[in-house]
This record gives structure tokens, C-alpha cells and sequence, in this order.
């Protein structure tokens, strides 16, 4: 990447402005790394309002992936493909509930490691393993499946994949088509914040048009908000307000949900980091504004 590019509405543009949120009220809907997600604005000038939009609830009930820890230590499994970090670090120690941790990370060790981006790769750094296989950024789903097509043959391969929220189909539907046996391994899903108080505020605030620019980190956030503004009677207001900020996306995955659910993305950062995301949306945010509002 060339420095000083970004990615906006898809093309790429050199600006070498100095990134600076000054002056805007902005909305971030992150919830792990929320406070990280304030001091990064506040740093920049703009007026944080962080509103968890999710949390992940670990799945009480742990068949899949006890079924799965069960193929793993007969030796039955191939390759298994880590989506996310948290979801790394909660199929092992789920497993660990039942099995020897020791003898957990030996049989891991003997099948490839998918690691779609940097999130699972530490995840196993923490566990002492490295992956076989990893994924470049934007590390969306369909990166993953060029990879594989590049370095793994899948036919007749038993492939356990690592999910998180909801199943993706179009990735288990893909890897099936290649010959793969899927195995899936669901262990968290997402949900709506305990204390949603954050998150209804927000949507108000949006609705009220006390906001000049909007942070989705992920998709699920996308389809909670939406959500709670549903519940608040408030969904088409919210749409339209929405409709004159600035939608800053953190990258393709989360771009892709905006856009299905009829959001526009004005902006993307060309990697797929929350650092990023706040560098070009204080270089860009002020242009896109005036842009959309017609000054």
C-alpha cells in the first residue's frame, strides 16, 4: 500500500491531510475494546458517544464442540479453520473442561491451522502454536477460500470450522462444494448488551441528528442497531439520519452487512484495524460530510 491512500466508496484516493475529528460528534458502537474506541477519538478532537452495540454469550451447551473435540483426538479431523480469536480461546478451553489441556494443543498441533487473520494467529501464539495456513487482509471469507485454493486441496478433507454469531453458509456451502466434510464448531453466539440503555441513546441521538459520523467495527453491530431502532419504533428515522453522516466501515466484512441491510459506506480503511479506521475517518469525515449534506 502506497502511503497516504485510502479506500473511499471503493476507490482509491491519495489525501495527505492529518486526520482530525475535531468539532464532530461521533458514534462508535464497539463493545470489547470500547474504551480504547473513546480515548482514540477524544485523541483526534471529535466528541466520543461509545454505545456497545453486542456481547458474546458463550454457548451453554457445548455438544458441537465436544462432538468436535472428540473427532480431534481420534485423529479424525484434518483442518480446522479459526475464524476469530475469542473464538479460538473459548472452543480450547471449553475442551479443556473435559480433556487434558496438554493433550488438547498436541492434537491441534497435528492438523492444519486455518487462522483467518491476526486475531486467531495470537490466539494461538497464547496457546503455543502456530498456524499452517493464514489468511491476508481484508481476511474476509472469500480471502480465506482463495487461499485454500492456493495452498490446500480440500477434496476428501474433514474440516472442522470455528464459528462465531451465526453460522456463515456461503463459506460452509463453498468449502463443501471443494469436497471438504464440514464440521461445524459453534461456541459463542452474539447478543444484544445486558444494559442496552448505551445503545438506545445512541440510536436516539443518531435519529435526532446529534451526529456527524457513525463506527461499525463489526457486522453484528450493524444488524443490533437496526435492531433496537426497530424496537423503538424509530428504524426509518433512524435510516435517514443515518443516511447524512458519515458511515465509516472497518472493513469488507462489516461493509458488506451495511450495505445489505441498505446502509451506504462511504468509508473503508485499506486495512482492516480500528487504528485505521479512526486515521481515515478523521482525514476524510469533514469532505464526505459536506459532500453528502450538499455544502
Amino acid at each position: 500500500m502506497v502511503p497516504g491512500q485510502s479506500r473511499e466508496k471503493g476507490k482509491w484516493s491519495r489525501d495527505t491531510r492529518m486526520p482530525d475529528l475535531s468539532g464532530l460528534r461521533v458514534i462508535s458502537f464497539e463493545s470489547r475494546r470500547a474504551d480504547e474506541m473513546r480515548r482514540l477519538i477524544s485523541r483526534l478532537g471529535g466528541e466520543p458517544r461509545v454505545a456497545p452495540a453486542m456481547r458474546e454469550v458463550p454457548l451453554a451447551d457445548q455438544v458441537e464442540a465436544f462432538r468436535f473435540g472428540e473427532r480431534l483426538l481420534a485423529g479424525t479431523v484434518d483442518m480446522l479453520i479459526l475464524l476469530t480469536g475469542v473464538g479460538t480461546r473459548t472452543l480450547v478451553a471449553a475442551l479443556s473442561t473435559k480433556y487434558p489441556a496438554p493433550t488438547i494443543l498436541q492434537a491441534l498441533s497435528r492438523v492444519r491451522l486455518v487462522a483467518r487473520g491476526p486475531k486467531p494467529i495470537a490466539a494461538l501464539a497464547e496457546l503455543g502454536l502456530k498456524p499452517t495456513v493464514t489468511v491476508p487482509e481484508p481476511n474476509t471469507w472469500r480471502d480465506l477460500l482463495r487461499t485454500l485454493d492456493e495452498t490446500s486441496p480440500l477434496g476428501g478433507a474433514r474440516v472442522g470450522v470455528q464459528e462465531y454469531g451465526s453460522s456463515n453458509t456461503a463459506l460452509l456451502e463453498a468449502l463443501a462444494a471443494r469436497g471438504a466434510e464440514v464440521i461445524r464448531v459453534p461456541v459463542y453466539r452474539w447478543a444484544l448488551p445486558e444494559d442496552t440503555a448505551p445503545l438506545r441513546e445512541a440510536v436516539q441521538a443518531v435519529c435526532d441528528q446529534r451526529a456527524e459520523v457513525l463506527l461499525f467495527t463489526s457486522a453484528h453491530q450493524v444488524e443490533n442497531a437496526l435492531y433496537v431502532a426497530k424496537m423503538m419504533g424509530c428504524e426509518e428515522a433512524f435510516r435517514q439520519a443515518a443516511s447524512r453522516c458519515v458511515i465509516a466501515s472497518i472493513g469488507p466484512v462489516c461493509s458488506e452487512a451495511l450495505r445489505r441491510l441498505g446502509f451506504p459506506v462511504d468509508l473503508e480503511p485499506a486495512h482492516p484495524r480500528m487504528g485505521s479506521l479512526l486515521h481515515e475517518a478523521g482525514r476524510m469525515s469533514r469532505t464526505l460530510l459536506e459532500r453528502k449534506r450538499g455544502r
